[in-house]
């Protein structure tokens, strides 16, 4: 029951993270006047949500299998023939997400970050462009995570 509700909380912050980035972060960064105030405000937000959105995909991650564990132990050798197919598509689409919000938090957001941090210096294009992969990354990441979802419903 514990790995049931804390799943249901990772999903929730793992959604909420992806939904903030594109409904509070990306707008509120193009809102900005001034380019050094974008960069900041940029790198700030990024700062948070990177470790959130990979924290709670990780905690998101190890309760299921947890679950999954339980269920195996619970229906022995009937397992595969009750969910083994949708088991096998969903462990698929999560391992794509799993790819793409990774990308996103460490390939993108992270480096930004770090180049920020380090004073490196930063291009009004550099910044249109992280924008831009951050948001193409974040349509198939919502993508992924509804698919997952129903998918994770229909086992049930």
């Amino acid at each position: 029951m514990f790995h049931s509700w804390l799943h249901q909380i990772a999903l929730i912050l793992y959604v909420g993270a992806v939904v903030g980035l594109w409904v509070l972060l990306l707008p509120s960064v193009s809102a900005l006047d001034k380019f050094e105030d974008r960069v900041h405000f940029l790198s700030r937000g990024l700062k948070l949500y990177n470790p959130l959105q990979v924290g709670a995909l990780g905690v998101l991650l190890f309760t299921g299998a947890f679950q999954l564990t339980d269920l195996k132990a619970a229906l022995r050798e009937t397992f595969l023939k009750h969910i083994g197919y949708n088991l096998g598509v969903k462990l698929f689409f999560v391992f794509v997400l799993v790819i793409f919000s990774v990308y996103q938090a460490m390939g993108i957001g992270h480096r930004f970050v770090k180049r920020y941090e380090t004073g490196e210096p930063i291009t009004p294009q550099e910044v249109h462009a992280v924008t831009r992969r951050l948001l193409t990354a974040h349509w198939c990441i919502l993508i992924l995570v509804v698919i997952t979802t129903w998918l994770g419903l229909t086992l049930r």
